[in-house]
């Protein structure tokens, strides 16, 4: 059945059609026949028990530079106007974002949300995968100085990084000697109001940090991340780059701990990261990618899994 689809997201002439999660979804959900709408969060309006979004109807193709057009404006009531909404704005995962998780909760009862803009809310990257902390590394959240190098002291080596951060930005590997600890946490304490993720430095991230795609709490796929010449981060967003990989037995069992969560959750399409074959660090909800990549490399349809979910949850709902 067509489905009439809103996708809340960044401005579409700044991404990158070539890895970019979000197009992927709406390439797909063109193909199968889906009317698609574009609005950013900052365009919702809620008023008299509804909420609407400045939006345009648009189409989508596979050309760089040439990749959308719009067609006219058009306010949208999300509850009655639209079957399904992908909520798929990137990060910072700041008070813009948890109000948008407030009100489009309020349509979940007419309209399907994708991911689950409560359990997005309830479920931040690296606060949610404490649930799971006995296949993370040595790990601490704090703004503490005197707690950050106690930590140093037991682990050698470790990882400083934003609680809320996103695509490897502002992450600082700090060594033995501590040197710049002072400094940095300084830094952080000033930028941030929340405290800080420290974790044991896990040297295996060298041969890479696998991201692995779940779909409904299954896995779909996966690629190892290899950071380039000099960084610790692998993050493609921070210029590593994605070779084919196959899943170890622990991270197998990572995925099926986590994978009824998720479901129950709603949240329908997650990116995991997991370095050395055993240690968790991240569980992406938010707006995960990826999935161009293992596509690639797997000759998957990760875009067709993801939408064939998102009607079984629909039809779900309809009985």
């Amino acid at each position: 059945m067509a489905l009439r689809v809103a996708v809340q997201m960044d401005p579409l002439e700044s991404i990158g059609i070539t890895g970019d999660s979000t197009f992927a979804l709406m390439l797909k959900a063109q193909e199968l026949g889906h009317q698609l709408h574009h609005y950013r969060a900052d365009a919702l309006t809620f008023e008299n028990g509804r909420l609407y979004a400045g939006a345009h109807q648009v189409s989508v193709k596979r050309v760089e530079g040439d990749h959308f057009s719009f067609d006219e404006f058009q306010i949208l009531d999300l509850g009655s106007d639209v079957d399904v909404v992908l909520m798929r704005q990137d990060p910072p995962f700041d008070l813009g974002y948890i109000t948008a998780t407030h009100l489009l909760e309020r349509i979940g009862s007419e309209t399907l949300v994708v991911n689950d803009p409560k359990s997005v809310r309830d479920s931040p990257e690296k606060l949610f995968v404490l649930d799971f902390a006995r296949f993370m590394p040595p790990t601490m959240i704090t703004r503490s100085l005197g707690a950050t190098s106690k930590f140093l002291s037991e682990h050698g080596s470790i990882v400083l990084k934003p609680l809320h951060g996103n695509a490897g930005k502002a992450v600082f590997k700090i060594d033995q000697d501590g040197a710049n600890l002072a400094a940095l946490m300084e830094m952080f304490n000033t930028t941030y109001r929340e405290p800080h993720m420290v974790q044991a430095f896990v040297p295996d991230v060298a041969q890479g940090d696998k991201r692995i795609i779940l779909v409904d709490g299954k896995v779909a796929g996966a690629i190892n991340r290899l950071p380039a010449k000099g960084e610790i981060r692998s993050n493609l967003a921070a210029g590593g780059h994605a070779q084919a990989t196959e899943l170890s037995p622990t991270e197998r069992e990572i995925c099926a701990a986590m994978g009824p969560e998720l479901k129950k959750r709603g949240l329908l399409f997650v990116g995991i990261d997991v370095i050395g074959g055993r240690w968790l660090t991240e569980i992406n909800v938010t707006s995960p990618t990826g999935i161009i990549a293992v596509d690639a490399f797997n000759g998957s349809d990760t875009p067709g899994l993801i939408w064939d979910a998102i009607d079984k949850r629909l039809s779900a709902r309809r009985k």
